[in-house]
């Protein structure tokens, strides 16, 4: 099933964990280098711009074989014009067997190959279906689900997680306005659902490399369950797909829900990261409370906006305040202490920075002049007579 060697893709795995423990200074140089050397692994292009550079290549490339293919076939295209898509679509897949098979991965070429495939598989699905939705999501939901389990590549995690959330959505939307009304009810459950099946399977997972895929779609699900009740994007989506303008005076039904819902959410979010010591969704529970923030902003304006954000600025400095206090001297779990696998250089640097900028620190310099003084050397002034 799976296209590439599975030891040189579990080596991989290995080997990028071995990098976080050199970084983090729990193994040496020395030993970072025996590991790289006794494991056979595929070497990844990290350097984003040589990346950005063969997928501009591989898009060169991709549209030369589709043209050549158009142009060997002038006659019968014009006719046949369903049946090329399919066969450009297979060209993605046939140049990503080929390039994996050459070792030519993790380079940024095969990437595009292998985008291109699949959504031309899923356009060329929507040609044949007269442009059904419901169709498209579905093939590509499929199509990029068998790809990443071949493939192994992220790209393909995020066009599931996208297709399989339009999957829902169009599949609703064949209900009429019944499924329209139901639609955030529903893709919160889809969220919660796909949520714990993808935390069960980072403890249960049987290959080491589909780890980073599962953690993608577990993060997916946290956005999307935020997303599904929030209140600014419940009332914009119902006025679209209800086709209805909802007055400012009024409410949608269950508004009381849906704020409930868009404060508690992230609040838990960033307690319940705290608890476990999850960083990602620390981030994505800030990230929703600052987007709550803006919810409640955008329709009840309570205060000025210049007052609003002074006394929003004043809380953030209480709590970074106290949580530093509380702390500053903690050793395990939630500490204040730098962590160790995140190179913690450029905040000390900043850090730096802005104490010499605000307090007028310099470091401190000693000034020796060239000239020797005493004795009656060359700046005179001795007792010894020299010159």
């Amino acid at each position: 099933m799976i296209a590439q060697d599975k030891t040189k893709l579990e080596n991989q795995f290995l080997i990028e964990e071995a990098h976080s423990l050199h970084d983090a200074k729990f193994i040496s140089k020395e030993q970072l280098k025996e590991i790289e050397t006794r494991l056979n692994y595929t070497k990844a292009n990290t350097n984003i711009f040589l990346r950005f550079g063969f997928a501009v290549l591989g898009i060169f490339l991709y549209a030369s074989i589709c043209g050549f293919i158009s142009l060997l076939s002038m006659n019968i295209i014009d006719h046949n014009f369903e049946a090329f898509i399919f066969i450009y679509a297979a060209m993605g897949f046939a140049g990503t067997e080929f390039l994996i098979h050459q070792n030519n991965t993790e380079k940024g070429l095969d990437d595009v190959f292998l985008i291109g495939g699949q959504l031309l598989f899923a356009v060329a699905i929507g040609v044949a279906t007269e442009a059904n939705e419901l169709s498209i999501a579905i093939t590509a939901t499929l199509i990029s689900f068998f790809s990443y389990l071949r493939y192994v590549k992220l790209v393909s995690v995020l066009i599931f997680c996208i297709a399989s959330t339009a999957t829902v959505a169009f599949g609703l939307f064949e209900l009429g306005s019944i499924g329209k009304t139901i639609l955030p009810f529903v893709l919160m459950i889809y969220a919660l659902g796909i949520y714990f099946l993808t935390k069960k399977g980072t403890q249960k997972v049987q290959f080491l490399f589909y780890h980073k895929g599962i953690l993608f779609l577990k993060n997916f699900c946290l956005l999307l369950f935020y997303c599904s009740g929030n209140y600014l994007v419940v009332r914009k989506l119902s006025e679209v797909l209800l086709e209805t303008e909802i007055p400012a005076n009024l409410d949608i039904p269950f508004a009381w829900f849906f704020y409930t819902f868009t404060v508690i959410v992230p609040l838990f979010y960033i307690f319940y990261a705290l608890k476990m010591q999850e960083r990602i969704m620390l981030w994505i529970g800030f990230i929703s409370l600052g987007f709550t923030f803006y919810t409640i902003r955008y329709y009840h304006q309570i205060l000025p906006i210049e007052i609003a954000l002074i006394l929003g600025g004043l809380l953030l400095f209480a709590i970074a305040y106290f949580s530093i206090k509380k702390l500053k001297d903690r050793t395990t779990g939630i500490t204040f202490q730098p962590d160790r696998f995140i190179n913690s250089s450029d905040f000390i640097n900043t850090e730096a920075l802005i104490l010499t900028s605000q307090f007028g620190l310099k470091p401190e310099t000693t000034v020796e002049s060239p000239m020797e003084f005493g004795g009656g050397d060359f700046s005179g002034g001795g007792s010894s007579g020299g010159f």
